[in-house]
């Protein structure tokens, strides 16, 4: 009897893959100096974590056809040999001008050019680089019918990420090129054991505590409840759907985004009424309980607790900005924070800086964690935002600056943001900024 094969073979995309050096390598020496020694030194390692990935399709696998590094010779041509060694075609990008800018751009974008025209049809174009002059490639590349996928070592503006497919952030990069062996793009990333968890039997859940990422918040007067195995849960379309949504995700999810996924995996969820859970929240509760889920307030959200909690949720506090700000939050993704949150923020983190050693992950839990005993929904994804903000702008944290010269250089940096996104800032406009995003510190 002939045994016929049913596995799905996973799907292969053809890739150009384009490496601005010198914006990728100087980025994460400010961020991480240690994934940018890992980026140059061994580039094999993360380019082989980089051949997996997902959509919305499922899984896929790159080939990269196109192996491109750009970098200025004069400065970095000690790594060369290390790109060449990977496969990689080294383009070498002199200065040409006073100022110290290389080649790198145009002939970036001069090869991209040529690739989107060759008679090989390139499935991706992955750009590695958080340059915004690099959009109208983007553009041009989502207009042929391209995927495109951005990766960045420093903030890229949002037009910038905005035409992309996928975008890898700075401190995601950070990981995978120190870590290639655990991460590969687009994979779920390693998240918490899942716990035993006691749920309330009602329509839906409450909202999962900071402190217990699955717990279920005690409701007042009596209810029954149900214990949730702590065994994982069998691997499924559907499951597996939420996982790669959602940690990959740059925020919180709305819950109907995360049930969409879950019903194009799966579309016999919605006739099967949640495989008996009898709707959306229920059912993640007890397929994938290792992410964070809040059903109310409405619409609901989900999350990876590995990098975000409730007080990161959109919703937290009530915040309600003048309109001047909502539009640098929304042009510049910088915390939707009040100016009183961001007082408390920037001085826990110069109490932290002046009390321990910097070390970005575990300074940014402290500060956080003292962020909330002070009363204040402030999440770990807004003072990550705050830390990478003032190390891009070349703020050494180990010399254990002010909350004054922390506000002073985040301040700065918001500005910059804004102009990078074209905002037209008046001076009071400016001011207002620096006041709200400083905290009041800056006044006077």
């Amino acid at each position: 009897m002939t045994t016929i094969d049913t596995t799905e073979a996973v799907r292969r995309l053809r890739c150009a893959l384009f490496v601005d050096f010198d914006n990728v390598y100087i980025g994460l020496r400010r961020l991480d100096p240690a994934a940018a020694e890992a980026f140059a030194e061994s580039p094999g390692n993360w380019l082989t974590a980089l051949e997996m990935g997902s959509d919305a399709d499922g899984e896929f696998q790159r080939r990269f056809l196109v192996r491109a590094c750009y970098l200025n010779p004069s400065v970095f041509s000690q790594f060369r040999p290390n790109f060449t060694r990977a496969g990689f075609s080294v383009v070498d990008c002199p200065s040409l001008t006073q100022q110290g800018k290389s080649s790198a751009d145009i002939n970036l974008v001069l090869d991209a050019v040529d690739a989107l025209a060759a008679d090989t049809r390139y499935d991706e174009f992955v750009i590695l680089s958080a340059d915004a002059d690099f959009t109208p490639l983007a553009i041009r590349c989502r207009a042929a019918d391209r995927r495109v996928t951005i990766i960045t070592a420093s903030p890229a503006a949002s037009a910038y990420r905005a035409v992309a497919d996928t975008v890898v952030t700075a401190d995601e990069l950070a990981e995978l090129v120190k870590h290639p062996e655990a991460l590969a793009l687009g994979e779920p990333i390693a998240l918490v054991a899942p716990v035993a968890v006691e749920l309330p039997e009602v329509e839906e859940p409450a909202p999962a505590t900071a402190g217990r990422r699955r717990s279920a918040s005690r409701q007042s007067g009596p209810a029954q409840t149900t214990r949730v195995s702590t065994t994982p849960p069998t691997t499924t379309p559907a499951r597996r759907a939420v996982l790669r949504l959602v940690s990959t995700a740059d925020r919180p999810l709305t819950g109907g985004v995360v049930a969409q996924a879950a019903q194009k995996a799966d579309p016999s969820v919605l006739t099967s009424g949640w495989h008996g859970a009898g709707s959306f929240f229920p059912w993640l509760a007890q397929v994938v309980p290792e992410l964070g889920a809040a059903s109310r307030p409405a619409p609901g959200f989900v999350w990876d607790p590995q990098r975000f909690s409730e007080a990161d949720l959109p919703t937290a506090g009530g915040v309600n900005l003048p309109p001047l700000q909502r539009q640098v939050v929304d042009v510049t993704d910088i915390p939707n924070l009040p100016a009183e949150r961001y007082r408390v923020l920037l001085t826990a983190l110069a109490d932290d800086a002046s009390a321990n050693p910097f070390d970005r992950a575990e300074t940014a839990r402290r500060v956080r964690d003292a962020c909330q005993a002070a009363g204040q929904a402030i999440g770990r994804a807004s003072v990550n935002n705050v830390i990478s903000g003032v190390l891009y702008s070349g703020l050494d944290l180990t010399t254990k600056p002010s909350a004054k010269k922390l506000a002073e250089t985040w301040a700065d940096n918001v500005v910059g943001l804004c102009r990078g996104g074209r905002m037209d800032l008046n001076p009071q406009d400016v001011a207002a900024i620096r006041a709200w995003v400083g905290g009041g510190l800056l006044e006077g």
